[in-house]
């Protein structure tokens, strides 16, 4: 059933290849609006990968604070919705941090676990990504990880492709060393599996990624999920679009993407950027680029003063009398 575009939003950005509602001849859909909305124009068990970060209800700028089971309940109208559309051999990646209020934190995805047990869903993993750049806290540890938990449908009947997403072996030149295989290489020439802990960095200032919504996916981390759980020309659906990650990874690995967003500037840009991936022009960071290292790049701010060679007593102009004082 179609659905009429909320009237008050202002017109996307024009650009043919990009639909504002579902279809099947689509390629990529932004729908300017509710993901209820859009999840009812979208047939029973059509999408393949169903992979986003919803508001976590902390009060950023696209989104109303609510109570927390309010909030709860409203998720889990859109998670059922999601499990609808599924198909039998889909995946559901849903990516969440923690909700925090007065400096105390709940986990939002032990929140959200049930909801998906109760629809008869089974998880597969709980990824833990890692990152280093974020907000410094006072009163307790600074949080530098989210999660994404992973779930399909019962059985074994899911899609997962490991060799399109295998990492550099720790040691490539590994041999067994008895049995009928020694001599000959341990190590899968490909790489090994990733494993379940992910150290991708996250899209901050001086990220090539970076645009003004302040809490954006980074390219390489849904390129991971599409990877693995999809294959070329299956639908990748985003109930919370933001700006267009998760169809960027979409079309530029020969996927369908599809997602809502209710924010008129993020409906924008996540054409732009959409627009851009499909044109082979938009900047991402490389799956599996290595992490930046500032002492490689000579950085000399890597450097600690007291490590480097010269005289002392400049350094203790700027130190206080108690660091130095016999």
């Amino acid at each position: 059933m179609q659905q009429k575009i909320n009237p008050a939003l202002p017109p996307a950005t024009t650009d043919r290849r990009i639909a504002d509602h579902f279809g099947a001849d689509a390629n990529a859909v932004v729908y300017p609006g509710n993901c209820l909305d859009l999840l009812q124009e979208i047939p029973d068990k059509e999408i393949q990968l169903i992979v986003t970060s919803p508001p976590y209800n902390i009060g950023k700028e696209y989104e109303h604070k609510l109570d927390l089971d309010e909030y709860v309940a409203q998720q889990a109208k859109v998670i059922q919705e999601c499990a609808r559309v599924l198909s039998e051999r889909g995946s559901i990646c849903w990516q969440v941090g923690n909700h925090v209020d007065n400096g105390v934190i709940v986990p939002l995805d032990t929140v959200l676990y049930p909801i998906f047990r109760e629809l008869g869903l089974v998880m597969r993993n709980r990824i833990v990504w890692h990152f280093e750049h974020g907000l410094h806290c006072k009163n307790r540890f600074s949080g530098r990880y989210e999660t994404i938990i992973w779930f399909t449908r019962p059985g074994k009947n899911y899609v997962f492709n490991l060799d399109p997403v295998r990492v550099p072996q720790k040691y490539p030149g590994k041999k067994h060393f008895k049995g009928p295989k020694a001599g000959e290489y341990s190590c899968n020439p490909l790489g090994k599996n990733p494993g379940d802990v992910w150290d991708i960095p996250n899209v901050k200032s001086n990220h090539i990624e970076k645009t003004e919504h302040p809490c954006q996916f980074p390219v390489e981390l849904i390129e991971r999920l599409v990877l693995s759980m999809t294959q070329p020309g299956d639908w990748v659906l985003d109930p919370f679009l933001g700006t267009g990650t998760s169809i960027v990874s979409a079309v530029r690995n020969s996927r369908r993407g599809a997602g809502a967003e209710t924010m008129p500037r993020y409906v924008e840009i996540a054409r732009q950027r959409i627009g851009e991936a499909m044109d082979g022009t938009l900047r991402v960071r490389p799956m599996g680029q290595p992490k930046y290292d500032p002492q490689a790049t000579g950085n000399r701010l890597a450097v600690a003063p007291w490590q480097q060679e010269g005289p002392k007593e400049q350094l203790r102009l700027l130190q206080s009398a108690r660091d130095y004082k016999a």
